[in-house]
Parts: C-alpha cells; structure tokens; sequence
C-alpha cells in the first residue's frame, strides 16, 4: 500500500502541483498582448490546479501513514512540518494574491485600462514556485 499512495503522491505532484507553479508566469505575456478574457480564464485554471493541490497532501499524508515503521517518519520531522507550511504559504499566495491579481488584470484590459497589476502576477507566482521547489528539494533530501 505504500508504494501505492508514493506513485500517487508524486504523481499528483507531477501533474496537479506542475501547472500550480507554472501557469501563472503566462499571465503577464497575455496582459501585454492584450487578452484579458485569456488572463481571466487562466485565473479560473490556476485557482483550480490551486485548490486540486490538496490531493496531493492527503497523498502524501497516506504515504507517511503507510510507510514501513523502520523509517520513523512523523510529523515531527523537520522535512514534513517544514514542507507543509511552505506548501499552505505557496497555496495562500496563489489563492489569495495571483489569481485575484489575473482577475482583476484581466478584466482591467477588457475594459480597455491597460495591462496593470502584472508585477503582483510575476512576484506572487515567482514565490509560489520558489516555494513549491523548496518543498520538491525538502521531499528528496529529508534533511
């Protein structure tokens, strides 16, 4: 069974986590181009991929509890905890501050008021990969 819930762990990771961290940093080309309706729509995407993301702890969650216990994984393990807060601020930060900013950008250029907000757009969605790499690098060192 753990090996189970590690190929889904990873591979929800993979696929879900990916386009979390990656698809925000194509917003600010669009507002420049001029296609606000594209940025809103990528603003739904990222918000989806966002909140899927939570499969991918409770994959992991399922892989810690399923592990052999001579690994002695525990929430108490630096890697884990640590991992985990920088995911919920990597989810914050994507919730709270990109996908608002996409929104509001994109809908600002429909209305014809130019490509504003793409600074908070490129440095939310920089921090939320920086954050999201932090937790790879956590995951495959166990420090």
């Amino acid at each position: 069974m753990d090996t189970l819930f590690n190929v889904l762990h990873v591979a929800a990771a993979v696929f879900i986590v990916g386009p979390m961290a990656v698809l925000p940093h194509s917003g600010p080309r669009m507002l420049r181009e001029g296609r606000g309706a594209a940025a809103i729509s990528l603003a739904k995407t990222v918000s989806l991929f966002s909140w899927l993301s939570l499969i991918v702890v409770i994959f992991g969650f399922g892989a810690m509890g399923m592990s052999d216990p001579k690994f002695h994984i525990s929430f108490g393990d630096t890697w884990i905890w640590l991992s985990i807060v920088f995911y919920v601020i990597a989810l914050l930060l994507s919730l709270l501050l990109v996908v608002p900013a996409l929104r509001r950008a994109g809908a600002a250029v429909e209305a014809g008021a130019g490509a504003g907000g793409t600074g908070a757009i490129a440095g939310g969605g920089g921090l939320v990969t920086l954050l999201l790499i932090a937790v790879v690098v956590l995951m495959v060192w166990k420090p």
